[in-house]
């Protein structure tokens, strides 16, 4: 009996360190407990490629604006100085004597204005490209943020499916630990062979090794963690536990069908392709003469003020002309830049068909995941009580010496393995879904 009752304080001892080590943990920690949503919405803040895709918003906004200005006249203006070495003269007809025809300093005053009147197209079709331009932009955006949302999701799952680990890891020492405990007392009094207690002793090293990979396992977890949020790599780590899953009764043709119809990739794609459409008309525009109208109005004197003077006949004056100018003859130039757009144009729908390919195999292979992992929950949930009645009718019947140690050694192995694998697809069910919702174009923040 006495044998017995130190196996069972050896027990207690070790469930009282599997309890207070998570515990001192948790109490180093004074942040409170995140939540999945506020796991998300804090990666949304602070993730650098959301930030780098709304200044992309910015650049392609800046670019339609300034594209825009070319409908539009433009003015500008010239100031013109001229010193001669000296003025200009010629003899008058009526008079005989020499008059001024040009100032030896000449100061001349400019300002004009172009308004485009017909570009080939071009200046409408470079306006649509930039306005596709920013689509593309806002819709790259969104794909960035649905990206992060998975990441988050990822790295919130691993610490917890960690944690769980580590927790099975630390049970499994303390169990063996009390077993070593119990078959050490047994080979003092003669009751068990030593091999008995040479088998308890090398499965509790292996043990503790195990559990020295399951805490560098959740430390790296952590850490990726903290990055993702952007937190200093040794942040403290506290998560509100998720235990509880829920079935996902989509079907495959009904993902397919979704992704088909969310995924911004997609859209990603088409706006590529109208833009390569664009180009094409683009280059056409050089088929076509320009047609300016400008106008001038110019000041001419001999001061700096420009308001006429000696020699200067006329000080003042304004036109308006409008210009038609067209290359008709570039050695082909034109219709070889229009090859080169249709092969882009090319390439873009052929990139399309290959995005369509690739979100179908996502979809399949995200779809095959979720499904195999809800699967061995259901199977393994109830085998994980039945280990752990197994381990305790073991380790009775190794007390009353009716099992062996290597009975209790196996039934101890088995438990852990059980609950090991039922963690590993509990948590790897919720990063397949994650992923599931990310193929199909679901942006989901829970």
């Amino acid at each position: 009996m006495h044998i017995i009752h130190c196996g069972f304080r050896a027990l207690a001892a070790g469930l009282l360190l599997s309890i207070l080590v998570p515990a001192c943990g948790a109490a180093q920690s004074a942040e409170p407990a995140l939540s999945l949503k506020d796991t998300i919405e804090l990666a949304l803040k602070a993730n650098l490629q959301i930030k780098r895709s709304a200044e992309e918003i910015n650049a392609a906004q800046a670019n339609r604006n300034s594209n825009m200005t070319n409908f539009l006249p433009t003015f500008g203006t010239n100031y013109n100085y001229i010193h001669r070495n000296e003025a200009r003269t010629q003899p008058s007809l009526l008079s005989g004597q020499s008059i001024v025809t040009s100032p030896d300093d000449q100061y001349t005053f400019t300002t004009s204005f172009t308004q485009p009147i017909f570009a080939g197209f071009g200046i409408i079709n470079q306006y649509k490209i930039s306005e596709l331009g920013l689509d593309r932009a806002e819709t790259s955006a969104k794909i960035t943020r649905q990206d992060v949302i998975l990441d988050a999701k990822n790295a919130y799952f691993s610490v917890l499916k960690a944690q769980k680990l580590l927790e099975v890891s630390y049970q499994t020492v303390t169990s063996i630990s009390s077993q070593k405990e119990v078959s050490e007392n047994f080979y003092k009094v003669g009751l068990s062979p030593l091999n008995d207690l040479l088998q308890s002793q090398v499965q509790l090293a292996n043990a503790r090794q195990q559990l020295t990979v399951a805490q560098n396992n959740l430390e790296i977890a952590k850490t990726q963690f903290n990055t993702v949020l952007r937190r200093p790599v040794n942040a403290p780590v506290s998560l509100l536990q998720e235990l509880d899953y829920t079935s996902d009764t989509q079907t495959l043709d009904a993902c397919l069908a979704t992704a088909q119809k969310n995924r911004l990739e997609i859209q990603v794609a088409d706006v590529d392709i109208e833009i390569a459409q664009k180009q094409v008309t683009l280059s056409e525009k050089d088929y076509f003469p320009t047609v300016n109208l400008t106008g001038a109005y110019a000041r001419t004197g001999d001061d700096w003020q420009a308001h006429g003077g000696e020699g200067i006949s006329d000080s003042a004056g304004w036109n308006v002309q409008a210009t038609a100018t067209w290359n008709f003859w570039e050695w082909g130039r034109t219709g070889y830049d229009r090859k080169e757009r249709l092969a882009r144009l090319a390439q873009s729908k052929y990139k399309k068909t290959e995005v369509l390919d690739a979100i179908n195999l996502q979809v399949k292979q995200a779809w095959l995941r979720t499904k195999e992992a809800e699967t061995n929950i259901v199977t393994i949930e109830k085998a994980v009580e039945q280990a752990k009645e197994n381990l305790r009718i073991t380790e009775e019947q190794y007390k009353e010496q009716v099992a062996t140690q290597t009975d209790v050694l196996i039934a101890q192995t088995l438990l852990t393995q059980t609950e090991t694998n039922y963690y590993n697809s509990l948590f790897d069910f919720k990063i397949a879904q994650a992923v599931l919702f990310r193929a199909i174009g679901q942006e989901t923040l829970e």
